[in-house]
């Protein structure tokens, strides 16, 4: 399994002989405003894509969308992909998309098995309490293949015990979480902080980790650099992979 990363947490998954893009986010630089009660004002995205995004995206063979929010499918993406390439979503956002003109759409309630790839949907929780509420649904996935090692993407969840339970249950190789440490200017962190991926990394000792969205939203403050750092004083950053922006990962 290769994982490049493109910005934020958008990934380009070469999986199970098909190649998955996830949540992209292909806006320029500054193509949006900085997400309301925030206490950064920048414009989004914060960086624009690298130069290998384009590549690296040709070709899929399906969309993997854990939400729709617009840090994770945004308008140039929208316009980027064949209306009739295949897109794997949750339930919710199915009649949002098929009014975007996708024609091919696999929503996934519990599980499903797509071209030879089995894929299992996870709870997630975007956030705690009222914000979490305004700001579900939100998913994570579990995918499995012959010859793959198994595969959660986390999604924009926080850490919290149905998280600690899908670990249990899939006992994934490779972890992908959403960190840093998104929030607004009232209320806790919405994607996971350099501690939430370390009581990931205390409960999945032997699994590989991989971190994205980083740098690239004008609410997330915890930085690749702050993250290594933390993660040290934990004691959590072994296997722990804290990708740059176009770097492909290779995982057995």
């Amino acid at each position: 399994m290769n994982v490049t990363l493109i910005r934020n947490a958008t990934l380009v998954l070469d999986y199970g002989g098909k190649r998955i893009v996830v949540d992209p986010m292909l806006d320029p630089k500054d193509a949006r405003p900085a997400i309301p009660n925030t206490a950064d004002a920048r414009r989004n995205p914060l960086v624009d894509v690298p130069a290998n995004a384009h590549d690296a995206i040709a070709g899929a063979d399906a969309l993997l969308l854990t939400h729709l929010h617009q840090d994770h499918f945004d308008a140039t993406a929208k316009e980027a992909f064949a209306k009739g390439l295949p897109v794997l979503c949750q339930p919710e956002d199915a009649q949002r998309l098929a009014g975007d003109g996708f024609a091919t759409l696999f929503p996934i309630e519990s599980a499903i098995t797509w071209e030879g790839i089995a894929i299992a949907r996870t709870p997630a929780q975007h956030g705690t309490g009222e914000i979490a509420a305004l700001m579900a649904p939100v998913s994570g996935f579990v995918l499995s293949a012959a010859g793959e090692p198994t595969l959660y993407i986390a999604g924009d969840t926080i850490w919290y015990p149905p998280v600690a339970e899908t670990i249990d249950r899939h006992n994934p190789a490779v972890i992908v979480v959403n960190g840093g440490g998104a929030r607004f200017t009232t209320g806790d962190p919405i994607t996971m902080t350099a501690e939430d991926i370390a009581s990931v990394r205390h409960h999945a000792p032997d699994a590989r980790i991989m971190v994205d969205h980083l740098e690239a939203i004008n609410h997330c403050g915890e930085t690749r650099a702050s993250i290594d750092r933390r993660l040290g004083e934990l004691d959590a950053r072994m296997l722990v992979a804290i990708p740059a922006d176009g770097e492909t990962l290779s995982f057995d």
